[in-house]
C-alpha cells in the first residue's frame, strides 16, 4: 500500500508540496494580477517582490543548500502560476 504523501518523509516530497502551497497562495490572493501578467506578458515583473518573499520563505523552511539544487521552487511558478508556461 503507497505511503500517504503527506506522511511520506521524503524531503523532495515535502519542498514540492511548499513550493505549491506558496505559489498558490499568490495565485488565490491575487488572481486579477495573475491574469493582467498573463495576458500582458509581465507576469514576472508584476509579482517580483511577492515570489521573492515567498522564495524566501521557502528557503528558510528548506534550506538554502536543498533550495539551490532543486527546481521545485521554479516549477511551481512555471505550473501554478503561469498557467503550465515555461516563463521561470
Amino acid at each position: 500500500m503507497p505511503i500517504n504523501p503527506f506522511l511520506a518523509n521524503d524531503p523532495n516530497a515535502k519542498a514540492r508540496r511548499l513550493a505549491r502551497a506558496l505559489v498558490s497562495d499568490l495565485v488565490t490572493y491575487m488572481p486579477q494580477k495573475r491574469e493582467e501578467g498573463l495576458k500582458n506578458g509581465t507576469l514576472k515583473e508584476l509579482f517580483r517582490e511577492e515570489i521573492k518573499k515567498s522564495y524566501e520563505e521557502f528557503v528558510d523552511q528548506v534550506g538554502k543548500e536543498f533550495a539551490d539544487s532543486t527546481s521545485h521552487f521554479q516549477d511551481a511558478l512555471n505550473d501554478i502560476l503561469a498557467s503550465g508556461q515555461k516563463i521561470f
